[in-house]
């Protein structure tokens, strides 16, 4: 990400985990994890939809690194996005940073530039969602487990076939990144 960290950011987040909802890990270390959804997102421009947003990772984040995206917080959970939109009011990011909360598959087709998801749900799961949400060529970056928790069959060639999404070359190994091929959504 190459920035540092943003002190109201971080506060923000550590109030996200007293909450529940971003695990017990160190919040500079979540940070730090969002930062490879961050440099994924580097030449996309426009709206970027975060699936199932919990308590704002990596949206939050992104938002925070690139003030140029319209984000858009997506999570079915009333708590969360109540809470998401005080985060959203206190960070300064009204009007560039939409909270929704509804099921992903409810939002309108072809919003979107890029899609994130971080612990979503299973990969055939977060490609169905998020596909549909594509503009032409848009991407899709999905949180990884660990190397040594990866398997190749997580990502079947014939579901990306089936949702016309192609591998995108990278050397992240903590996020996969897939892209639309180009046609009319």
């Amino acid at each position: 990400m190459g920035r540092p960290l943003s002190p109201p950011l971080v506060a923000a987040l550590a109030e996200s985990q007293r909450l529940g909802m971003l695990g017990d890990r160190p919040v500079e270390q979540v940070v730090e994890h969002a930062a490879a959804f961050v440099d994924a997102l580097a030449g996309v421009e426009g709206t970027v939809v975060d699936l199932g947003s919990g308590g704002g990772v990596p949206g939050l984040v992104i938002a925070d690194a690139r003030p140029d995206l319209h984000v858009v917080l997506v999570d079915r959970r009333v708590s969360r996005t109540d809470h998401l939109r005080r985060l959203v009011g206190r960070l300064g990011f009204a009007g560039r940073v939409e909270v929704r909360r509804l099921d992903a598959a409810a939002l309108p087709p072809a919003i979107a530039d890029a899609v994130v998801a971080r612990g979503f749900g299973p990969p055939p799961a977060t490609l169905r969602a998020a596909t549909p949400l594509l503009r032409p060529c848009g991407l899709v970056v999905v949180s990884e487990p660990p190397p040594d928790e990866q398997d190749d069959a997580r990502w079947p060639p014939a579901l990306l076939a089936e949702l016309d999404l192609v591998a995108v070359e990278h050397d992240d190994r903590r996020v996969v990144i897939f892209r639309r091929v180009d046609q009319s959504p």
